[in-house]
């Protein structure tokens, strides 16, 4: 009898025991924003591997920032939730118990698991997450804490995976492929690997922000005609005379903007993809290299990637809306059929129809919500496409980038002016919407 009184004691002091807190000092230390920039980098490098498209990538960016600003905004009242703004968000569940729990820790949780689940490669981000909890453990952090904060941050993560899996994605990926027709002055698939079209049902994608896929829609192109002195066939000699004129600058240019994740190599009878970073990964890095610059905390890290990813994930979905609607064939198309047949661009075409420029929509919808968040005349140093093997390149405004990456389609030979022009056009709508629709700021 005295043996079960004792203990029944013991259950008791144990019971009682008072959970690991959070200290100033311990959140501080774990409020680094290396931490998300890091994971962000992983993504990236991740995303490049699996060789995602364009706008899917654009998609497994913008839920991992979400999920993470969602979890860290708690501990910033100032801060104003993305639930209740973005379409059909609802707020993210409430910690059952805050002690123990560090915001900062459990954002960089949620975004690793909810981008672990949008990637082919999930044992790269498993072992990163392991490797992250490793160094956590290094480092003295209380294993109460790491494990109360990875698993608030795989709740969050659950709460923003099932949102995104009614967003109409998985329903695309079993719709027809793009219909390709011998009509004269339609998109065909272009050499050297004739690919079929990306991503044709990607404009049935929720938005963020967008009423929706159209609301933008931008002018339609001018009408074919290979007629001689047609407006059309002026606009195909100016690609062709853009290409044989470059400067050294312009095709640095060029190939600095590539941002093709569908370049094929050719050797004898072998073809071989060479995997590059996608425009909207283009921008997630200079988001990344903006925020370092204006020593931003993790809380201004993670707005400043999660407002520049939802301006790329609603930019690729108007912009896939208006390619497939007019579904315009490209410069490369028409001059090897009209002009020159030996005539190949400097950069390699890639696989979708033509107007808009998805470059020109997704850099200037990125280049409005980083100047909104960062001002005017903020000058930087690019460097994303550094371990691509190019070198960097100075800017002296987000919307000088987003110029240059615009008319980079045009050095490279495979856009058609108007595809630049109405595309810029586009993107500033649509990141201008978004600034006025999405408040950060309480």
């Amino acid at each position: 009898m005295k043996n079960y009184i004792i203990i029944l004691i013991l259950l008791g002091i144990c019971s009682c025991k008072t959970a690991v807190e959070v200290t100033p000092e311990l959140d501080q230390k774990l409020s680094n924003p290396e931490y998300f920039h890091e994971s962000l980098q992983e993504l990236t490098d991740i995303i490049v591997h699996d060789i995602f498209s364009p706008p899917v990538a654009s998609r497994v960016y913008v839920y991992p920032c979400i999920a993470a600003y969602e979890t860290l905004q708690q501990k910033y009242p100032e801060q104003k939730p993305l639930a209740g703004q973005l379409k059909d968000l609802k707020p993210i569940p409430a910690p059952k118990n805050e002690t123990g729990i560090s915001y900062p820790l459990a954002a960089v949780a949620a975004f690793l698991k909810t981008g672990e689940t949008l990637i082919f490669s999930e044992p790269k981000m498993k072992k990163y997450r392991e490797k992250y909890i490793q160094d956590l453990n290094k480092k003295n952090i209380p294993k109460e804490i790491i494990d109360n904060s990875f698993k608030y941050g795989d709740q969050v993560a659950a709460h923003i995976l099932a949102w995104a899996d009614k967003d109409n994605y998985k329903e695309t990926r079993s719709a027809p492929k793009f219909n390709i027709t011998e009509k004269p002055g339609e998109w065909k698939p272009t050499p050297p690997a004739y690919m079929e079209g990306i991503e044709p049902h990607w404009r049935e994608i929720r938005p963020m922000v967008l009423n929706s896929a159209k609301q933008f829609a931008p002018a339609p192109p001018p009408a074919f005609d290979t007629k001689k002195g047609s407006d059309f066939y002026k606009l195909t000699e100016e690609v062709k005379n853009a290409v044989s004129n470059a400067t050294e600058e312009q095709r640095a240019i060029a190939s600095f903007w590539d941002c093709n994740p569908y370049v094929m190599n050719q050797t004898g009878h072998v073809m071989y993809a060479s995997k590059k970073i996608t425009p909207g990964g283009h921008w997630m890095g200079i988001a990344g290299i903006a925020s370092k610059k204006a020593n931003h905390d993790m809380m201004q890290s993670i707005e400043t990637a999660t407002m520049t990813a939802i301006a790329l994930f609603d930019g690729f979905i108007s912009c896939w809306d208006e390619k497939y609607r007019s579904n315009l064939i490209r410069p490369e198309t028409v001059i090897n059929k009209h002009i020159d047949e030996k005539w190949i661009p400097i950069l390699q075409t890639p696989p979708f129809p033509e107007h808009t420029s998805g470059h020109s929509v997704i850099s200037s919808a990125a280049a409005i919500v980083l100047t909104d968040l960062l001002g005017d005349n903020f000058a930087y140093e690019d460097d994303v496409e550094v371990k691509y093997g190019l070198p960097k390149r100075k800017y002296t405004s987000f919307l000088q980038a987003s110029d240059e990456a615009a008319i980079s389609r045009l050095y490279g030979g495979i856009h058609y002016m108007p595809a630049i022009t109405d595309g810029v056009k586009q993107g500033k709508q649509i990141g201008n919407f978004i600034i006025k629709n999405v408040l950060i700021k309480k």
